[in-house]
């Protein structure tokens, strides 16, 4: 079952149309839009992630055909297909090779499976590559020619773009910053992929938490305790409530993960000297809508400015991410819209 949504006036739209599809454990969101970036609509469907992906590609397409028709167009309009999708691949043969939580969608040919049931040409991305592509065309990016963003969640995943181009990698692995090193001792907590000292074990979601659960396991006072002895679980909005509220423990939680994600980005911006470092996901702590979220970014931008060469720190924006949970779909469409303008990867949007 499909949730549409139109979203623009079909009168505002700028043809031609590209059609987005964002790939997750949970649910395929799939959006329709236009030649400038603006989305005309967008739906979404379960994955049935543990099931065979052949029935899920062919509801993607009943879908998204349906997104179409509802607003006023055909089928024709769209000259080309963007996907991204979460996990290992190797973007090249165009197939998903290890993704988390996705255990029937293991070594399976993706992108040439979906172009065979929507019969038109189909871009491969990475999908925090994709959100990046997104953020870029479109969102807190747009005014720069290369970007990073940050995607906050479970994990911490990672888009690079630099001169208008996605940074896929000669194995597919490119952009991971989420696994770039800022612990080299062996004591270093271990990362969801084995390693230790990755950025994402000491600044993701599932991090929070454990230092979270860490610390009222050593004693320390919180008002987190009260509400786990009333049945609730740690999680990073538990944390931020409680931060707000003025409870200590909390908000040094958040402070922390707030700058382990300055030492890691202090690194990303000495190796690619972006315009913007965005940073995106469900773990902004409310962005500039609140105190918390706008305390959270300052601590970011301080132990940069601590760290870095003084021009990178003086020039580099900064900034939370602006197109939510759009950001992948809009950004498969925008790298489906680059491929067909240029036929190849790289071209200025």
């Amino acid at each position: 079952m499909s949730n549409q949504q139109a979203v623009v006036a079909k009168e505002t739209v700028v043809r031609p149309l590209w059609l987005g599809v964002d790939v997750g454990g949970t649910n395929i969101k799939i959006g329709l839009v236009d030649d400038q970036g603006q989305v005309v609509g967008k739906t979404s469907i379960p994955s049935q992630a543990s099931s065979p992906p052949d029935g899920t590609l062919d509801r993607v397409v009943a879908a998204a055909r349906e997104l179409v028709a509802q607003a006023g167009f055909d089928w024709d309009d769209i000259p080309r297909v963007g996907l991204g999708t979460p996990g290992t691949m190797d973007i090249p043969r165009g197939m998903m090779l290890d993704p988390p939580n996705m255990p029937g969608w293991h070594f399976y040919p993706v992108r040439d499976r979906l172009a065979a049931v929507c019969g038109k040409p189909v871009s491969y991305a990475n999908d925090a590559n994709a959100a990046a592509f997104g953020e870029f065309w479109v969102g807190s990016g747009r005014k720069f020619p290369s970007i990073i963003l940050l995607t906050l969640g479970t994990g911490v995943g990672g888009g690079i773009i630099v001169d208008h181009l996605s940074i896929d990698g000669e194995n597919s692995c490119g952009s991971e910053c989420g696994h770039i090193i800022i612990d080299h001792h062996d004591t270093a907590r271990m990362c969801g992929c084995g390693q230790r000292g990755h950025l994402e074990a000491y600044a993701s979601a599932t991090a929070l938490i454990r230092r979270c659960q860490e610390a009222l396991d050593a004693g320390r006072s919180s008002s987190l305790g009260g509400r786990l002895e009333a049945g609730e679980k740690i999680t990073p909005l538990l944390i931020a409530a409680e931060a707000e509220t003025g409870d200590p423990l909390a908000l040094e939680l958040i402070l922390d993960t707030a700058y382990y994600l300055g030492v890691g980005i202090t690194s990303l911006m000495h190796t690619i000297d972006p315009g913007a470092v965005i940073l995106g996901g469900a773990m902004n702590f409310g962005g500039h809508d609140t105190l918390l979220g706008r305390k959270f970014l300052d601590r970011i931008r301080a132990e940069v400015r601590l760290r870095a060469f003084p021009v990178l720190a003086e020039k580099t924006t900064i900034d939370f991410a602006q197109l939510g949970g759009d950001a992948g779909f809009i950004g498969a469409a925008g790298i489906a819209r680059a491929a067909a303008r240029s036929q190849g990867p790289a071209v200025n949007p």
